[in-house]
This record gives C-alpha cells, sequence and structure tokens, in this order.
C-alpha cells in the first residue's frame, strides 16, 4: 500500500484528491496539510465521513517519523517551491499539481530529488483527456505549422496563460522544430497591446478567466482555406482524479523530477 498525504487538502482540488486517494484500494490516505483547517478531521473537511484523521497545519509538521511515501500538492505558486525543496530533502516523493514553477526552479528540485531518492511529478494537467489533446497537437503540427491556442478558465485560477497551454506550446514547437517547419511570418507578430494574449515559442495564446468555467483549452490550426480545431473540455475537478492517482502508484519509476503527466502513460 502507498501511503498518501494532501497538501492543501482543504481547497477545491484538495478535497477531491482526498475523497480519490481514500477510494482507491492501492492507496492510503494517512494525513492532509491546511493551515487553515488545523486539528479538523480530513474526511469531514473532504464531505465525506470522518475518517479519524487529523488535518495537519504545514509541511513541516509530517516530516518527523511517520512520513508519507508520497505527499500530492495543489495550495498555490506563494508557497510550491520552499514546500518542494522541504518534501524532496526529507526524501518523500511529491506529485505536484500547482502551477507556477520556474525551469530554473524544476532543475533545482530534481537535482534535489535525485539527491534524497525523492521523485517528483509537475503536471500541467491531470486529465487524460488533456494530456491526449497535446500530444495530437504536437502530432499535427508539421502539417498545420500556423497555430494559435485559447484557454479558457474559472476566475478564481492565480496564473494566465495557464500551465496546460504553456506546455502545449512547447510540444507543439519541438514538434515543429523537429519537422523544420514555421509559422507564417504574419502570424509571428507581437500581441496586441491591452490584449490578454502570451507568446510561448511564437505561438500565441488568449486566456479567458471567467465564471462557470472549470478548465478548457482550444488548438486552432491555420491551413490553405481550411481550419482544424482541437478542443478538451474538463466539467468538474473529477476529471483530473485518474491521473492524480495514476501518478501517485507511478512516482516511483522515474528518478529525480518529471514534467508532464504524459510520461507517466
Amino acid at each position: 500500500m502507498i501511503r498518501v498525504m494532501v497538501n492543501g487538502a482543504g481547497g477545491k482540488m484538495g478535497r477531491e484528491v482526498v475523497k480519490a486517494v481514500h477510494a482507491d484500494s492501492e492507496l492510503t490516505l494517512v494525513g492532509g496539510i491546511d493551515p487553515t483547517k488545523d486539528g479538523q478531521d480530513i474526511g469531514t473537511v473532504a464531505g465525506i465521513e470522518p475518517l479519524q484523521i487529523t488535518m495537519a497545519p504545514s509541511v513541516d509538521d509530517v516530516l518527523g517519523n511517520n512520513k508519507p511515501d508520497v505527499i500530492v500538492d495543489f495550495t498555490n505558486p506563494a508557497v510550491i517551491f520552499e514546500n518542494a525543496k522541504k518534501i524532496l530533502s526529507a526524501g518523500v516523493h511529491l506529485v505536484i499539481g500547482t502551477t507556477g514553477l520556474t525551469e530554473e526552479q524544476r532543475n533545482e528540485l530534481h537535482e534535489i530529488g535525485l539527491k534524497n531518492q525523492a521523485n517528483c511529478l509537475v503536471a500541467p494537467n491531470f486529465s487524460l483527456g488533456a494530456v491526449m489533446m497535446m500530444k495530437v497537437a504536437a502530432d499535427l503540427a508539421p502539417y498545420f505549422p500556423d497555430v494559435e491556442i485559447i484557454e479558457l478558465h474559472h476566475n478564481h485560477k492565480y496564473d494566465a496563460p495557464s500551465g496546460t497551454s504553456i506546455l502545449t506550446a512547447k510540444l507543439i514547437n519541438d514538434a515543429k522544430q523537429a519537422a523544420n517547419v514555421t509559422s507564417s511570418e504574419d502570424l509571428t507578430r507581437e500581441s496586441l497591446p491591452g490584449a490578454r494574449g502570451a507568446k510561448v515559442d511564437d505561438i500565441t495564446i488568449h486566456s479567458v478567466r471567467l465564471p462557470g468555467y472549470v478548465a478548457h483549452q482550444e488548438v486552432l490550426f491555420g491551413g490553405h482555406d481550411e481550419t482544424l480545431t482541437i478542443r478538451h473540455d474538463s466539467l468538474s475537478r473529477l476529471s483530473f482524479m485518474p491521473g492524480v492517482v495514476l501518478a501517485c502508484k507511478k512516482i516511483t519509476s522515474k528518478p529525480g523530477l518529471t514534467y508532464g503527466l504524459e510520461h507517466y502513460l
């Protein structure tokens, strides 16, 4: 049995992770961390039956003698890097769904993980459908090099553009470079001033933040008098749970830090 703890267990994603881990026969839920829910029963916080497991206030309080095998982190960008360094330094595997880590920070965590035999997965998206959407987009990139991305999320999402859209753009760009193709010159222009747009490897990403959305993305390819659109929709946070559970089970198979759930499939 894999002993799993959830950091950010009182949040919307954290509560779903608690329920998913508790329901899986190969995983054992051993704790949760949330400073706003310190001392409360983790099952009660998640909206299920009491589990007689008390929530802890911080990562420091759970890295003693009774450490878990894996910590799943859904907190916020302000604390993820420091927490990740502590967790990996303690020899605990880490599954990160929190966005905001830079490439430099991921490289540092990779080295810490290797040094302490603790593996780390950073996944911009745990939806299996979203992972397939990114793979198909990369496969199409050599044939339709002109592309833009629209990502739509709820209005409480911290970052824009999303981690999923950034990774999608990088995968598309890698595929284009491998095939030695480039976009049309007029589509590599800078984003218009005032627009909620960003450039990632010369691919424009448009971000929408509105109540009512969960997580959605369109990849739009333009060709000669035709367009091709790939769209993925996560209709609730339940769509991310199979990927989270899979990551907990496979975290021991990839040394150091892995970026993207697709490497676990």
